[in-house]
């Protein structure tokens, strides 16, 4: 689907991704009283990233819990509140966190509703901010969701604009399965036009096409999503770049993106994560796997180097990709 598709024939107002996600957690709370917030720092403070806001005026103590520093208690809790049929929100302060309470996630969340046999449901969705630039150093710095997406039985988004913020999160929220949702944190207050209906969802699993063109195909996400528009401007006069955000890391959408590299010919990956046994990897295998035929070129990934993300600003923004290697990937195979 087009970028532009999922804004036809619909209100729109400009909001940042903040915003976005803050309207979208709103709605939910009003259309289901079973749909409850808890986490660090998610009531009175309103997040510590400001996301959840003034949730807790509106809403009270009861939909909107702070709770204590213990990962693993109020995970594990989210997890048992679900199978017992209410629909909690955790916020996760930052991913790195997730291997604290990652008992509950992998070895009781993902799979109980498959030893269950269907019988128990598992509607929990857990928000986090991952990724790098605000000099946060590597424990509040890391991108865990290639862990995420791998497990069987949790799905994983990573929203890369204000509109897929809102409709990933409405979708994760009304889901029957766990879902991950990765909110880059460098990207909360990039804006862009969201619908303002309250029945707009994304479906989980439905990439967008951000940009269409012949010759190069760039499948990217979170911040690298306007990092690489920007980069296919940038070459717009020699190269007709398409860009493809994937939203929904599981599940995939692999028609998608095989049927664009079957237009270009060539792929470019690109994910904040780190490059071995990534995201990027994962994508480019499902494009050869389908596409083989149809390269004209290798395939090529941007990310992180197989380090820890540094403290010192200089260094910090030396690992994190960016634009400039969205565009040298480009052109490498251009």
């Amino acid at each position: 689907m087009t970028a532009q598709a999922d804004l036809e024939q619909a209100q729109t107002e400009t909001m940042t991704v903040r915003e976005s996600i803050r309207l979208a957690l709103r709605e939910e709370l009003r259309r289901d009283e079973d749909v409850y917030i808890m986490g660090e720092d998610v009531g009175l403070f309103g997040g510590v990233l400001e996301v959840t806001g003034d949730l807790f005026e509106e809403f009270g103590e009861e939909r909107v819990r702070d709770t204590p520093i213990a990962e693993a208690g109020f995970v594990g809790a989210a997890t048992g509140a679900a199978a017992t049929g209410t629909r909690p929100v955790v916020e996760l302060m930052f991913s790195d966190f997730m291997g604290v309470s990652m008992e509950q996630i992998m070895n009781q969340m993902a799979k109980m509703r498959y030893m269950f046999g269907g019988k128990t449901e598992m509607p929990v969705t857990v928000r986090t901010t991952e990724g790098g630039g605000m000099g946060a150093a590597s424990q509040h710095s890391g991108t865990v969701h290639t862990w995420i997406a791998h497990f069987p039985g949790l799905k994983a988004v990573a929203p890369g604009t204000a509109t897929s913020a809102k409709g990933l999160t409405k979708a994760a929220i009304r889901s029957n399965d766990p879902v991950f949702i990765f909110e880059n944190k460098m990207i909360y207050e990039q804006e862009g036009e969201v619908p303002i209906d309250e029945d707009f969802t994304i479906p989980l699993g439905e990439a967008s096409i951000e940009r269409e063109g012949e010759d190069v195909t760039v499948v990217a996400t979170q911040r690298l999503v306007s990092e690489s528009l920007n980069a296919a401007e940038d070459l717009s006069s020699d190269v007709d770049v398409e860009v493809i955000d994937p939203r929904s890391l599981y599940p995939l959408d692999t028609d998608t993106i095989t049927k664009s590299v079957e237009k270009t010919g060539r792929l470019v990956v690109a994910d904040e994560s780190p490059l071995s046994y990534g995201v990027q990897a994962e994508i480019g295998m499902r494009a050869m796997e389908n596409a083989f035929f149809s390269l004209d070129a290798p395939i090529q990934r941007v990310g992180t180097p197989d380090t820890h993300m540094p403290f010192s600003p200089p260094l910090e923004q030396e690992v994190l990709p960016d634009g400039a290697d969205v565009q040298a990937a480009i052109e490498r195979i251009s």
